[in-house]
């Protein structure tokens, strides 16, 4: 029998042959000897864990990422990465899964999964996130321009770039979508290049560097969802957590970008219609997050007011907002099930000692708090590196990060805040996320070639949030301790 397995059992077995039994005292010694062995043993097996418990993260990454590599580069399919089922590929993991652990009849695993997926967390992650699609189909995205061409209009030409981050930041705050915001502004960042002459890498990295700061503060981001509730914190918790760190990299941003636009030689500027009665759901939602109010109210309130918006500014006829609002949760149908999986896969490694193991080899890396943060980081920015998905990075992430916060003394909040910070690094800068292959694509498709390569060196968005948080990591203390009940204040 494999030490670990039914362990109670085993315990009370030689309790009995020592108490029931009336066996001479030299076998009662030997029964509570191997009671005491079985013990020591499932200790020590307990301590090291199981690495080939992680075999299905293993295949998941290999499946993922080196299809992606092929069809993007090898094969040159435009957004490779994109065009491979992540459902499918997870579903293979879980079949890699669900083989292992012998120990354990496929009843038993299916009861693990269910446990697993059926935990309050992933629960609410997966109803907020229909939620949230549901409110993004009702109100639509005419208003995100609106507030682009508004700024634009009352602004001095020489800061329209500042103008676009600015806006790229609001819209995606409001809207909680980087690729969202990415798709709808760059068109715009791309006519203000053209009619004043600013360049463009500029214009359009100012759009990627200001959707991420919103993609990683909004209340109704994917990766804000998944980190709060895969964690256990409350939203506007980790909201003020990462303003913290977001706000001093923003402005310094904008710094830059204001400085780097001074030398520009403009020779014209841009104009549109715009109706910003449309920007009242967004605002509702934003205010309701940051003042406290439950997150589903929150929703509510926005689809409520979304609607009667829309149909009263004749956006959106009566006969078609329910289909909107089925389309918006239609589209959160990848994400929901991509939580539904990783949870499931999850569960089966923990039962099988994968995170125990895992812990085992980040602790052996970083010994410190601090350096647990910075483990937790990485983490995600491996997982994100490898998935091209920060939102999939997160969900991944989650059950491993809330076990080296109990191990490290972290808060929640501000695990929360490690996981949506440091994945919103790594992909406002990788060349093959869908923030940037939407960026170049936008482009392309109005008639204007635009590198990768061009647009990262000026992406300093993203790298001055790594060098934020690395600053409030190691520099800023942070006394708040992780407490299992909730948070020590």
């Amino acid at each position: 029998m494999r030490p670990g397995s039914r362990r109670d059992t085993r315990i009370v077995c030689a309790i009995y042959i020592e108490r029931e039994a009336g066996l001479p005292s030299v076998f009662k010694a030997a029964a509570r000897s191997v009671a005491l062995l079985w013990e020591r043993l499932f200790v020590e097996q307990e301590k090291k864990g199981n690495v080939a418990a992680l075999l299905p993260i293993g295949v998941f990454l290999l499946l993922y990422l080196g299809l992606g590599i092929v069809f993007e580069y090898a094969m040159g399919i435009s957004m490779g990465f994109y065009n491979i089922p992540i459902v499918v590929v997870f579903l293979i993991a879980l079949l890699v899964a669900c083989l292992q652990n012998r120990a354990l009849s496929f009843d038993d695993k299916l009861a693990v999964m269910g446990k697993g997926i059926g935990d309050k967390t992933i629960v609410t992650m997966v109803l907020i996130f229909m939620a949230a699609g549901i409110f993004v189909g009702v109100v639509g995205r005419d208003s995100a321009e609106s507030v682009a061409y508004f700024l634009l209009s009352v602004i001095p030409a020489e800061y329209a770039v500042a103008v676009l981050f600015v806006v790229s930041c609001f819209v995606s705050v409001a809207m909680g979508t980087s690729v969202g915001t990415i798709t709808l502004i760059t068109p715009i960042a791309v006519a203000v290049s053209s009619a004043s002459g600013f360049d463009m890498p500029l214009c359009i990295a100012s759009v990627m560097g200001g959707a991420m700061f919103g993609d990683n503060l909004s209340f109704i981001s994917d990766t804000t969802i998944a980190a709060c509730q895969g964690q256990g914190c409350k939203m506007q918790d980790k909201f003020r957590e990462n303003f913290k760190i977001a706000l001093p990299a923003a402005l310094v941003t904008l710094i830059l970008i204001l400085a780097l636009s001074m030398g520009a030689d403009l020779n014209g500027s841009i104009s549109h219609d715009y109706d910003l009665i449309q920007l009242i759901p967004y605002v509702i939602v934003l205010v309701g997050g940051i003042v406290g109010i439950n997150v589903f109210v929150v929703l509510l309130l926005g689809i409520v007011s979304g609607s009667i918006v829309m149909i009263a500014t004749g956006a959106t006829p009566a006969t078609d907002l329910l289909a909107n609002m089925g389309s918006g949760a239609a589209g959160m149908f990848e994400t929901t099930m991509v939580a539904v999986l990783v949870s499931a896969i999850c569960a089966l490694i923990r039962e099988h000692g994968g995170f125990i193991a895992l812990l085992n080899g980040i602790k052996s890396l970083f010994k410190s708090r601090k350096g647990g943060m910075l483990g937790m980081g990485l983490l995600v920015g491996a997982m994100d590196i490898a998935t091209a998905n920060n939102t999939v990075a997160i969900v991944m992430a989650n059950p491993i990060a809330s076990q080296m916060a109990r191990t490290y003394d972290i808060s929640r909040r501000k695990t929360a805040s490690l996981l949506d910070t440091f994945s919103c690094v790594f992909q406002g800068v990788i060349p093959y996320g869908a923030q940037m292959l939407v960026a170049i694509s936008a482009a392309a498709e109005l008639g204007f070639s635009v590198s990768a390569f061009q647009i990262m060196p000026l992406l300093f968005y993203p790298f001055l949030l790594l060098a934020s948080s690395l600053v409030f990591i190691f520099l800023v203390p942070d006394t708040r301790g992780f407490d299992a009940d909730g948070e020590r204040e």
